[in-house]
């Protein structure tokens, strides 16, 4: 990647990422470059946040389990 196209990719993530923050949805930095990532791959961004929001809600169950890998939905 070129130095111009590595600094447009990082301001805008640095954008998303601020706008996550206003927005609170307690997605970190690497996360958040996943999911865009995903979403430039074609992904349905509908179906990401779905997952999203299941992770979250199974991530009780998840922290239970003593191979579970840590997440970063937090």
């Amino acid at each position: 990647m070129d130095p111009e196209a590595a600094r447009t990719a990082r301001e805008s993530l640095d954008l998303a990422f601020h706008m996550s923050n206003i927005l609170d949805t307690g997605l970190d930095r690497h996360t958040l470059s996943v999911l865009i990532a995903l979403c430039d791959l074609g992904v349905n961004p509908e179906a990401l946040a779905a997952v999203v929001k299941e992770l979250r809600k199974e991530k009780p169950s998840l922290s239970s389990s003593p191979h579970a890998a840590p997440s970063s939905f937090s």
